[in-house]
């Protein structure tokens, strides 16, 4: 169904709420319509805080999670664990980790996982400074948590031969906890248990027939 607006303006702001993902033109039709009926300081600090996310969010210089600071709160934690790094696609995953309130280590987030359909290799993830950390000898356990995907397995497996000559362990998070693909859709429980069970990915690639 097209709608006709009365106003260009109107128009022009559904269509550019409208390129969120999730959100389709009638959602963005009554976000926009929410707004106009707001005071003009509110419209205006909304604004702004969008604004200063893109311009004031940067990406931690050490795991790469996003940071109002150079070194993120996670890492400039004196009590978390900085031995134990959690390896994981993307920001989204730390914070569904968190929430678990299971894990006490650091991240180191990828950026996003190996697929040659998608035209994403090695080289466009932050393996080189997952390496650096693992090489500079603080770290004794690399976990990686990547999504139960053929993608995500080819990511384990490249990381595995890339770290596996270094004095650490390297483990992966429990398989016989279903996790789901993605895991921001797992639930706190289940995701925290396959935290905590997690196993030696040798033997996990071994069980899988490698």
């Amino acid at each position: 169904m097209k709608h006709t607006y009365s106003s260009k303006l109107l128009e022009d702001a559904v269509e550019e709420f409208a390129t969120l993902p999730g959100i389709g033109k009638k959602t963005a039709l009554r976000l926009v319509l929410h707004l106009l009926k707001q005071d003009d300081r509110d419209v205006e600090r909304f604004g702004n805080t969008i604004l200063r996310i893109k311009q004031e969010i940067i990406t931690c210089r050490v795991c790469h999670n996003i940071s109002d600071t150079e070194v993120c709160h996670i890492c400039a934690d004196r009590y978390r664990d900085k031995s134990t790094i959690c390896v994981v696609e993307s920001i989204r995953d730390v914070m569904s980790i968190e929430n678990t309130q299971q894990y006490s280590g650091v991240y180191h987030v990828l950026g996003g996982i190996i697929s040659p359909m998608d035209g994403i290799g090695p080289a466009d993830l932050t393996l080189d400074s997952l390496e650096a950390r693992v090489k500079s000898g603080e770290c004794r356990e690399v976990i990686l948590a990547l999504s139960t995907t053929m993608e995500g397995d080819t990511t384990n497996f490249y990381i595995y031969r890339r770290l596996k000559e270094y004095p650490v362990t390297i483990s992966t998070l429990a398989r016989g906890v279903a996790i789901g693909d993605d895991l921001e859709y797992a639930d706190e429980v289940t995701l925290g248990r396959s935290i905590l069970n997690r196993t030696s990915f040798e033997d996990t690639f071994k069980k899988m027939g490698g």
